[in-house]
């Protein structure tokens, strides 16, 4: 029997790296991220996200997120889910989609069908998304870090219509979660969708 798939979604500072962490330890699942989350995806990490002096193409950076995203799920998220265990990834298809689709303005569709045919058609069970205001994320965050974080204003207007886009468009995968609250308070709402959605989970 295949294992669940879970993916946390959201722009920087929404909290979804800590909470898709303390899921993972209360399911005892395996935790993984992209980009990077291999040596193959370590590699392609350093170019997207810290080599800010390379002149990397929109349409470039959709193909270098969909093959560290054909690498994580061969290497690592499949084989897991082939065994029977849960498997929560910090950041999945979705993320291109709103960052190389609706934050570099590139064909939405196109990226994902991009993901699609690297993954071999493989989907989250459910997405978690995350929703902070900008002035939290900024908050929290402390300023850009590296390339994309660095994108500007307008960038990450985008990026945060495009989350909310996708969960709008398919409510049965998407649930979209207020991340204002204490790490324990948004914890305790994300523990709620997963167990009203994966009974045997819980």
């Amino acid at each position: 029997m295949s294992g669940r798939f879970i993916a946390f979604e959201g722009g920087e500072g929404t909290g979804k790296s800590t909470q898709a962490a303390r899921l993972a330890r209360r399911l005892g699942a395996l935790l993984t991220h992209e980009p990077g989350d291999t040596p193959l995806g370590a590699q392609i990490r350093r170019l997207l996200l810290d080599a800010r002096d390379l002149d990397i193409t929109p349409r470039a950076e959709a193909l270098l997120m969909a093959a560290d995203r054909a690498q994580h799920v061969a290497a690592l998220i499949r084989p897991a889910l082939d065994l029977g265990r849960t498997v929560i990834t910090d950041r999945y298809l979705g993320s291109s989609v709103a960052y190389q689709g609706f934050g570099r303005q590139l064909p939405p569709s196109e990226v994902e069908q991009l993901s699609l045919w690297a993954t071999e058609g493989l989907l989250p069970d459910l997405v978690i998304l995350l929703q902070v205001p900008g002035s939290v994320a900024e908050r929290r965050t402390g300023g850009p870090r590296d390339r994309l974080e660095a994108a500007g204003t307008d960038f990450h207007r985008r990026v945060h219509e495009g989350f909310l886009r996708q969960a709008i468009e398919d409510p049965e995968r998407w649930a979209v979660v207020d991340g204002t609250g204490t790490e324990d308070e948004v914890a305790e709402q994300i523990w709620q969708i997963v167990s009203m959605r994966f009974p045997d989970l819980a």
